[in-house]
């Protein structure tokens, strides 16, 4: 065969190993309250259930404790990491200094491919949120922002957003589907998109601003009702 004339089918998305299987189902039993936070997660139990070896398992706590995820606590081992407003706060005043001046710089670079993208991303998310699928919310509101910051340019800010994705997922658990925001946690982010779309990019800082905001405050009430029910 003429090596010259063989065409290789492209890879659109590397096969899931078993590891990256057990942490994506581990993942979505915290965020899903499946495993609540300051419960144990014992290794023999854990094993039977996924039907993997005990060095799976204990590779999966490992990720998902540098995700924020999972902690381990003197002489009891690993627990579904609890989190409080002083962590919340943190995480979205990062959040907020970080994904606003990416919208802003976004805007300014703004192509006609990129829009379509975003718009694509963002449409995804609205089918995620109709069919209430949490994995697959997380996956495309992750998605949706991985956009704007590589449009940006913001490089290393995505990084740092990446490392606190767990945590930043197990807030959006919480306000995402709250009944009595504003304004949608959808509608935001469209507002986002819009903005930085229009190549305007005041307004896109304004809009993540506007969504960060609210957010905070929906979590704010969440933990403190968590807290009083302990």
């Amino acid at each position: 065969m003429d090596q010259k004339t063989l065409t290789l089918e492209r890879i659109e998305t590397a096969p899931q190993t078993l590891r990256d299987i057990v942490q994506t189902k581990m993942r979505d039993a915290i965020m899903s309250g499946h495993f609540a936070p300051g419960e144990r997660l014992v290794e023999r139990p854990l094993c039977e259930q996924l039907g993997v070896s005990r060095t799976v398992v204990r590779e999966t706590i490992r990720y998902l404790e540098a995700e924020g995820l999972v902690e381990t606590i003197s002489h009891k081992g690993p627990i579904v990491a609890t989190l409080n407003w002083s962590q919340a706060k943190q995480i979205y005043d990062i959040r907020r200094q970080l994904e606003s001046a990416a919208a802003e710089a976004a805007a300014k670079a703004s192509t006609p491919a990129f829009e379509a993208d975003l718009r694509a991303a963002l449409a995804q998310l609205d089918e995620a949120m109709r069919a209430q699928d949490w994995s697959v919310i997380f996956a495309a509101a992750t998605a949706f922002y991985e956009r704007i910051f590589a449009q940006a340019g913001h490089t290393v800010a995505w990084e740092i957003v990446q490392r606190l994705n767990g945590r930043i997922s197990r807030l959006r658990a919480l306000t995402l589907s709250a009944k009595d925001r504003s304004t949608s946690g959808l509608a935001h982010m469209s507002a986002i998109a819009d903005a930085v779309i229009r190549k305007d990019p005041r307004d896109a800082r304004a809009a993540v601003k506007a969504h960060i905001k609210e957010a905070a405050k929906i979590a704010q009430a969440v933990l403190a009702q968590e807290k009083r029910n302990d």
